[in-house]
């Protein structure tokens, strides 16, 4: 059988987080209303003028470092000339010629081995309004007319499904750390486009191209390229061709459907936008825009591996911005974050969603959550009494000790009753210590459960752990 070899590139449209729309006033905010937020320029009314959004340049010049792409300092926009019932004006304000960022990348991992995925250029643009089909009617929301986005075109060097998720995965991540976009496909604001081609492996000559049209999420991207390429292999083992097309991904069929065959290319007749004058962009604005940045996923990865969190913690807090961002308020103290984000994602991520709260909604102060954290790595509180007492330290003003003597806690770290107790459980159970002199893994385990039910949760268990194991191997 003929091995085929796939050739992949995808273009993303992220919505760009802004207070206004990029070329007029109108609140650049998702959820309103339909109609309730968008001006006379938004509208294409005749006479009207744009005027450009210094903020979305800003988030722009942020977009192309975070992608490692070159700046183009002198820009100018152009227009995109298409008539559809969602373009009010019949064209769409873009970069054609002078994109903000070219030559970028970002760097996936694949079964242990990096590989950077090439950015051919991002752009700065509006978007359309939005159409809902409604029967024999279209009805047309124009709050989404005029909001910034930056289309995200890659290189075609993706050769499998995996490597166009992970770079998704991975581009999503970077802008959503950088405050350049929410990303939130179910909404709209981050929408993918992934071209196929198939050849012979080996061949210099690529295939013929399918755009796989507006995919709902990153998951369904990976299905319908998989889909697309078994497709595309089917086609060239009967020895059929096909002419460039356009499909679609059909969620319930789980999979790609034809939309349009392409017989010639679109013709958008660009041209520079007259309205609109030259952009330069100064050393300064570009220096300010990056000072600007918050702490991005890959430096916040770094840190937390430092700290000593385990790497699928790390991958939780991650995908946890509140959480993350609440740990990161103490990476300039000694705080354990090993203790720290294991109680963040398990019991106080249990209690907030039990609750239906967020992390500000609770009495957790920052001078509250260190001293917990403190005793419970000093051993002054046991990780069943840090448990009990959580509720009340989320829900109550009182502090960590008035809460463990309002319920009468204290950890004894006293060696001396420590070994008391320990011994009182050695002599009471000498078949078990036998059992763990027999090399039998169980015994230890039941005797560390005999000791803390004697001690009432009272010591620490790691103290009581290390103490009894140094016990009974002097006997």
């Amino acid at each position: 059988m003929t091995k085929y070899e796939a050739t992949i590139g995808i273009e993303v449209h992220v919505e760009v987080k802004s207070k206004s729309k990029f070329f007029s006033q109108a609140e650049n905010r998702y959820g309103k209303s339909a109609n309730s937020s968008c001006t006379v320029v938004d509208l294409g009314y005749p006479g009207t003028l744009p005027t450009v959004n210094s903020e979305v340049i800003q988030q722009g010049i942020r977009a192309a470092h975070l992608l490692h792409c070159s700046i183009t300092k002198k820009m100018h926009f152009d227009r995109k000339n298409y008539f559809y019932p969602d373009n009010p004006k019949n064209y769409q304000i873009t970069q054609n010629r002078t994109p903000i960022g070219t030559n970028g990348y970002v760097e996936i991992e694949l079964n242990s081995v990096k590989k950077p995925i090439y950015i051919e250029e991002i752009h700065l643009e509006e978007d359309t309004c939005k159409s809902a089909h409604k029967g024999r009617f279209s009805l047309l929301d124009f709050n989404r007319a005029g909001v910034p986005l930056i289309e995200i075109v890659s290189k075609p060097c993706m050769h499998t499904q995996e490597e166009a998720v992970l770079y998704l995965e991975k581009l999503r991540e970077t802008l959503f750390y950088g405050d350049i976009s929410d990303c939130k496909i179910e909404e709209g604001s981050m929408r993918c486009d992934a071209n196929v081609s198939i050849a012979k492996e080996g061949s210099n000559h690529l295939g013929t191209k399918c755009e796989i049209k507006n995919i709902g999420s990153i998951r369904n991207v990976g299905i319908a390229i998989q889909k697309e390429i078994e497709r595309q292999t089917a086609l060239l083992e009967k020895g059929e061709t096909f002419q460039e097309q356009t499909r679609r991904f059909d969620d319930k069929l789980g999979d790609t459907v034809l939309m349009r065959v392409k017989e010639t290319g679109n013709d958008y007749r660009y041209f520079p936008e007259p309205d609109i004058p030259f952009v330069i962009l100064t050393e300064e604005q570009i220096k300010k825009a990056i000072e600007t940045l918050p702490m991005g996923s890959d430096e916040r990865r770094k840190l937390y591996l430092e700290r000593g969190i385990h790497p699928k913690n790390v991958e939780k807090l991650l995908s946890n911005r509140t959480l993350s961002d609440y740990l990161n308020t103490y990476q300039d103290s000694d705080l354990d974050f090993v203790i720290a984000s294991n109680l963040l994602l398990g019991d106080i991520s249990s209690y907030l969603n039990r609750n239906f709260m967020e992390l500000n909604d609770t009495k957790l102060t920052k001078e509250k959550f260190s001293d917990l954290i403190s005793k419970i790595s000093k051993g002054e509180l046991s990780n069943q009494n840090a448990k009990d007492i959580l509720e009340d330290v989320l829900e109550k003003e009182l502090s960590v000790d008035e809460i463990m003597k309002e319920r009468n806690i204290q950890n004894i770290t006293d060696s001396s009753f420590v070994e008391k107790l320990i011994s009182k459980v050695i002599m009471e159970n000498e078949e078990s210590v036998s059992d763990y002199h027999q090399g039998k893994d169980r015994a230890i385990k039941y005797l560390m459960g005999q000791v803390m039910k004697e001690a009432k949760g009272s010591i620490n268990p790691k103290v009581a752990n290390e103490k009894l194991i140094e016990m009974l191997n002097r006997k």
